[in-house]
């Protein structure tokens, strides 16, 4: 996975997942975890994923898609509403999740010859 997502230019939305995890059964999290993200990435319109988690169970998971058809997609799959189901009685205390149109996106790489001259630590 590429952090950060590659994205086309905008327009495009962005589904913000922000769960709280129980503490519950951290393996097989992880394993449904990497299932949905190899299932997403199979899914017309899915362009890219960001995922990010703290020790106090708190995770922002971004993932990124051409439409909102494509979206529905996603949230109607078979697989995906059977995870969604195991999270809400299992994984998870509490989740966010908000979809997002993105009008404008921009970023920065630093070029890897100027690299030496970042200040050291």
């Amino acid at each position: 996975m590429n952090l950060p997502a590659t994205t086309p230019d905008p327009p495009y939305y962005a589904v913000i997942f922000s769960p709280v995890r129980s503490g519950e059964d951290p393996e097989g999290y992880q394993r449904m975890a990497l299932h949905m993200i190899e299932l997403a990435m199979t899914m017309p319109g899915f362009l890219g994923i960001e995922h990010g988690e703290g020790l106090d169970g708190f995770a922002i998971t971004v993932s990124y898609w051409r439409d909102e058809a494509a979206i529905k997609q996603w949230y109607e799959n078979a697989e995906h509403r059977a995870a969604q189901a195991h999270g809400k009685a299992v994984w998870y205390r509490q989740f966010e999740l908000r979809v997002a149109k993105v009008e404008r996106a921009y970023g920065f790489t630093r070029p890897t010859s100027l690299l030496h001259l970042a200040p050291r630590e």
